[in-house]
C-alpha cells in the first residue's frame, strides 16, 4: 500500500474504534482499546500483549495494555452489543450460526482448562473451549457474542468438581454464579441476548454439536426460531409418511396409546433404503480456486438426498401434543463417489423450500471456519497469555472487533458485481 492509502486506512480505524469504543465510560480504556486493536491489526506473528507492545512503537506500554485487558472493568457485552447493530447492517445476515474452538493450553492454571474434546485438535485434550455466535450471510460473517465453556470439573456444585480446579476459580476470576451450562444452553443464552439488542434472526445453524441436542431445536423452536442444523448419523427417526396406529381393543382395562407400527431407524438407514437414485446434483456457491464459475472460480458441486422424516426421542415426544412426532426435513450429503452418504443435516424450514436454498443454507458454516481461520492465524484470537476470566473474555471481544474492521474493508472495495469470496 501506498503511504496515502495507509493513512486512509488509519484513519477508517480511528473512526470505526471511536464508535465500537464508545461504550467505555474512561478515555484511557478507549485509548489503549485502539491501542490494542491496532496491535492486534500490525504484522507480527504473536499477538499476545508482550511482543504486540515491543511493535506499537511509543504506544508500546506493555503494562497498561496488559492493566486494560486483564484488570480494567469494561464489560465486553457492551462493546460486543455495539460491534453487533453495526455488522448487522453492513452485513445484512441472514442467520445466525452457532459454533465453538478449542484453546490449546500447556498448563492446568487457566480459567476453564481442562481435558475435554476440540475439534480444534480433534482429539481428547487440555484446552479451553469458547462457543461462539455469529451474524452470517452468503457474503460475510461477523462474531458478535462469545462464550467460555466452564467443565464440570471447574463446577463446584457438580459431582465431577476437581477441588484443584475449584481452589482456582478466585484466582481466575470467575463469577461466582458461574457454572457449567452445556454447550447448547450457552448457545440458546446467546441467542437471547442478541434478541436483547433487538438483533432478530428467524433462522440458526449449527453442527451436530448442537443439532444433536433435542432441547437445543426445541429452545430454537420456542423462540420462534427456525433451523438447518448438523446431525449424526446414529439419529433416530421415523419416515414422514408413517403414522400411529391402534392395536385392536378389546373393551377391557385401559384402551392402547397409538404407536408408530415400526421402530424408528437411524437417519443414515433411511437415506439408504431411499437409494442412490434419489440424490440429485447441486452447485450451492462458488469457491476460492480457479474454475469456470460466473467469477472465474470453481463451483462447489456434490449430490444430496432430502426426504420427510420425524425425529424421535424422548424429549421429542414429551415435548409432541398428541400421538404423532413433528415432521422436519432431513438433507444428507451423497457424493457420486461414495458408497453410503456422508454427512447429515435437520431442518424444520417449509415443506416447500427448494433443495438448493437447503443445500446452501447447511453449507453456510463453511464462511465461519473461515473467520476462524483468519482470526486465529492473523489477528491473534488463541494468542491470550492470560489465565483470567475476564480478560479471556476482554481478548476474543477485541479479537472480534479486529475481524468486522478486516471484513468492512473487504465489503468497501469488492467488486460492486461480485460478492467477496
Amino acid at each position: 500500500m501506498t503511504p496515502d492509502e495507509i493513512a486512509v486506512v488509519r484513519g477508517e480505524l480511528e473512526d470505526f474504534a471511536a464508535e465500537v469504543f464508545e461504550p467505555f465510560a474512561r478515555n484511557d480504556q478507549r485509548r489503549w482499546g485502539q491501542v490494542y486493536l491496532r496491535g492486534l491489526l500490525t504484522d507480527g506473528r504473536r499477538k499476545s500483549v508482550e511482543p504486540m507492545a515491543a511493535r506499537l512503537g511509543e504506544d508500546g506500554n506493555r503494562q497498561a495494555l496488559a492493566h486494560f485487558l486483564t484488570t480494567s472493568p469494561w464489560n465486553s457485552s457492551h462493546i460486543r452489543a455495539k460491534l453487533a447493530w453495526k455488522m448487522e447492517a453492513a452485513i445484512q445476515p441472514t442467520a445466525l450460526v452457532f459454533d465453538d474452538t478449542g484453546f490449546l493450553k500447556d498448563g492446568n492454571a487457566s480459567a476453564c482448562v481442562s481435558r475435554q474434546y476440540t475439534g480444534t485438535a480433534g482429539k481428547v485434550t487440555n484446552c479451553q473451549v469458547g462457543v461462539s455466535l455469529h451474524l452470517t450471510s452468503d457474503h460475510a460473517s461477523a462474531a458478535v457474542d462469545r462464550r467460555l465453556f466452564l467443565p464440570q470439573t471447574w463446577d463446584p456444585a457438580s459431582p465431577k468438581a476437581d477441588p484443584d480446579k475449584v481452589a482456582r476459580r478466585t484466582a481466575c476470576g470467575i463469577p461466582e454464579d458461574v457454572g457449567h451450562v452445556e454447550k447448547w444452553q450457552l448457545a440458546l443464552d446467546m441467542a437471547d441476548e442478541v434478541r436483547s439488542w433487538g438483533i432478530q434472526m428467524p433462522l440458526a445453524i449449527a453442527d451436530a454439536g448442537y443439532g444433536d441436542a433435542a432441547a437445543f431445536r426445541l429452545g430454537l423452536n420456542a423462540r420462534g426460531m427456525r433451523y438447518v442444523v448438523g446431525i449424526s448419523t446414529t439419529m433416530s427417526a421415523q419416515p414422514g409418511d408413517t403414522v400411529p396406529t391402534c392395536e385392536p381393543y378389546s373393551g377391557t382395562g385401559r384402551p392402547p396409546a397409538p404407536k408408530y407400527p415400526t421402530p424408528a431407524r437411524s437417519v443414515k438407514e433411511l437415506v439408504i433404503a431411499a437409494g442412490r437414485k434419489a440424490a440429485r446434483p447441486i452447485q450451492w456457491r462458488e469457491g476460492s480456486r480457479p474454475g469456470t464459475g460466473r467469477s472465474g472460480r470453481q463451483r462447489m458441486y456434490s449430490r444430496f438426498v432430502a426426504l420427510r422424516i420425524r425425529p424421535a426421542g424422548r424429549e421429542i415426544r414429551q415435548a409432541t401434543d398428541g400421538p404423532e412426532l413433528p415432521e422436519c426435513r432431513l438433507l444428507a450429503e451423497w457424493p457420486a463417489g461414495e458408497s453410503e452418504p456422508v454427512q447429515f443435516w435437520l431442518s424444520d424450514l417449509p415443506a416447500d423450500t427448494p433443495l438448493t436454498t437447503l443445500v446452501r443454507l447447511a453449507k453456510l458454516r463453511w464462511r465461519i471456519e473461515h473467520d476462524y481461520r483468519e482470526m486465529k492465524q492473523a489477528l491473534g484470537l488463541a494468542h491470550f497469555e492470560g489465565r483470567t476470566w475476564g480478560g479471556w473474555h476482554h481478548h476474543v471481544t477485541l479479537v472480534s472487533v479486529a475481524h468486522a474492521f478486516c471484513t468492512l474493508q473487504r465489503l468497501a472495495r469488492a467488486p460492486k458485481d461480485a460478492a467477496p469470496a
